[in-house]
């Protein structure tokens, strides 16, 4: 499959009093999404602070849409569908972030939703402009414990590295489904944190040896643009 020409990642924030409603809509709107026209994947997603994984990290309070579009009017046509009506009637704020799809590797429920490996170049190293990082991965129930443990000293390290714009977790699960999505500066930060940080290095070497993950993807975009706002600013 060609790289989609857009993503779309919409995170939707909720006041406590209307949980319950934002839980009936990523019920309701589970079966719409992926028949939305022009979206190709589509995920509803919960989301968490990603610092250990666990149900700990879970926010009730905000909830997220992911969606690979084959076109940017079919994105755009995404703000009068049915979801995002209903969600508009809930939450009190909203950011979408559209991306370009620049690299990535691996699958997502047996996919590669933002194109194969190396799908569209990008701007040189360092380059101008944010990016933006999605990693994905399906625990082995087996090995859960053994990686929740290596979890913390990578998120601490994350959250103090400069060029980081923001970041949280995502997933279709509370648990054994684990993601995360990183906005920053530019491609250099993006790599100083994942190829020189001690406890990140360490998480990539022991990957393969300690077999924690069924299914994995880790994908890099050009950020298009950023709409709303996240925690009252926009990133």
């Amino acid at each position: 499959m060609s790289a989609p020409h857009l993503v779309t990642l919409d995170v939707w924030t909720v006041a406590a009093h209307d949980v319950p409603r934002a839980l009936w809509r990523m019920a309701a709107d589970r079966p719409v999404l992926p028949r939305l026209p022009g979206a190709r994947f589509a995920k509803l997603l919960g989301t968490g602070d990603g610092r250990t994984f666990t149900v700990r990290d879970a926010d009730p309070l905000r909830w997220a849409a992911l969606v690979a579009w084959d076109s940017p009017a079919d994105a755009e046509r995404f703000e009068t569908s049915r979801p995002v009506r209903a969600w508009a009637g809930i939450a009190r704020e909203r950011v979408q972030f559209r991306l370009a799809p620049r690299g990535s590797r691996g699958r997502w429920s047996g996919r590669e939703p933002f194109g194969p490996a190396a799908a569209r170049s990008g701007p040189p190293e360092g380059g101008d402009g944010p990016v933006a990082s999605i990693t994905r991965a399906r625990l082995r129930p087996g090995r859960a414990a053994s990686f929740w443990r290596a979890v913390p000293p990578v998120a601490a390290e994350l959250h103090a590295v400069p060029g980081l714009r923001c970041a949280f977790g995502i997933g279709e699960a509370p648990l054994g489904f684990q993601g995360t999505f990183s906005l920053w500066d530019s491609t250099r930060a993006l790599r100083e944190f994942a190829h020189r940080g001690a406890a990140h290095r360490d998480v990539m070497v022991r990957t393969p040896r300690e077999g924690w993950y069924a299914e994995e993807l880790f994908a890099r975009f050009d950020v298009v643009g950023v709409r709303g706002t996240l925690g009252g600013r926009t990133p």
